[in-house]
């Protein structure tokens, strides 16, 4: 089975989401919003490069401004093949011109700018070196939230790469486990995220035994052992937008202690996906499914926030997070993964992504949270 990598979205999708960003950046005081190739770009106008290199691409949306995505001529063509690009107004530069200053024609040069997070280090200095009074911030601090209300069509896409990573995790469970390499494992997860749609696998961690007490270990070459507890934790891109889950698993019986600790987490889990509603701080849901784990004498053992949105990455905000009093909006996605890591021993953690709804919340991964026993 494969996916399609484009997402179905039309020109006026993209017109609607650039018309939405400028007056967001005007709603936070800024000139404007410089954006760079990435999942910003990607989300705005559906324009991806074939190659990202040290020519400048830089789509630039002011208030009251047609959007302009400032490319190289050599790259014009596909740009104007992009879903979005009769949306915008395409302004193309040649070898030999400074594209700074192409750009910088186009900006208020005493203005403060939102610019993406990943635009390159010598692109912004070029920009404040042919505009010295400009000044800039990144978009995670100026408009964290931009991308973290997804539409209609954007939550069928997140919830249908969340049923492929949920198919991935019934299949993963019947293969053997003991005498193989966790890089065995995490190879067969990779295989059958694509299976299942996948175009883009981000992690396949597989944390076995004691490497289970590393939250982000992904995978090495020690044997997999009965007697084991294994972290299983996998996602990636399916038609653009992510999937991201996690089950922990065991091998042969499992021992009372570890039947409490899983039990606990997935009791915790429980608990930060109840906490999801609209209104509630994020740090609520961190709260809600800290506190089982710290009430069962763990607390010291849960040493990662609780979640992180997603979209058009695997990771981005809104974070469940102590601190993080972004109050909970409809139509945002998240994972809710509490955990709790035995040095030297074993971890458990366990992860389904989550959307707000106008109730409460719903899940969009929907695999047992029991401890499964795997051969």
């Amino acid at each position: 089975m494969t996916g399609s990598t484009t997402p179905p979205f039309t020109a006026e999708d993209y017109r609607a989401r650039m018309e939405r960003a400028a007056r967001s950046a005007a709603d936070a005081g800024l000139a404007g919003l410089l954006v760079a190739p990435g999942p910003d770009m990607v989300w705005l106008t559906g324009y991806t490069p074939t190659a990202v290199t040290e020519r400048l691409t830089m789509l630039v949306l002011t208030p009251g401004q047609d959007p302009v995505l400032v490319v190289p001529t050599l790259e014009a063509p596909d740009a104007g093949h992009a879903a979005g690009a009769t949306a915008l107004t395409l302004r193309d530069w040649t070898d030999g011109k400074d594209p700074y200053a192409v750009t910088a024609a186009l900006l208020d040069g005493h203005g403060r700018f939102g610019i993406s997070d990943n635009t390159w280090a010598m692109h912004l200095l070029g920009l404040q070196r042919t505009l010295p009074d400009s000044s800039y911030a990144s978009l995670t601090d100026a408009l964290p939230m931009l991308r973290a209300v997804k539409d209609a069509a954007e939550l069928e896409l997140l919830a249908a790469a969340g049923a492929a990573a949920d198919a991935t995790f019934e299949e993963i469970r019947k293969v053997p486990f003991a005498g193989r390499r966790e890089s065995d494992v995490g190879h067969d997860l990779a295989e059958l995220l694509r299976r299942f749609g996948h175009s883009q696998v981000d992690f396949t961690i597989v944390g076995s035994g004691p490497n289970g007490a590393n939250p982000h270990h992904e995978v090495g070459d020690r044997v997999i052992q009965d007697g084991d507890m294994v972290v299983l934790d996998f996602g990636g891109l399916k038609d653009g937008y992510g999937s991201d889950t996690t089950r922990t698993v065991h091998v042969g019986e499992p021992s009372e202690e570890e039947r409490r600790v899983h039990d606990i987490v997935r009791e915790a889990q429980e608990a930060g996906y109840r906490a999801v509603r609209p209104g509630v701080a994020c740090q609520e849901v961190d709260r809600a499914a800290r506190a089982v784990i710290s009430d069962a004498g763990y607390g010291e053992y849960f040493i990662h926030r609780t979640g992180h949105g997603i979209g058009v990455t695997t990771h981005e905000p809104p974070y469940m997070i102590e601190g993080e009093e972004q109050p909970l909006v409809p139509g945002m996605c998240f994972s809710v993964e509490p955990g709790i890591y035995l040095p030297g021993r074993f971890g458990v953690r366990i992860e389904d992504i989550v959307t707000v709804t106008e109730e409460g919340g719903r899940r969009f991964n929907n695999t047992t949270r029991e401890l499964v026993v795997v051969g």
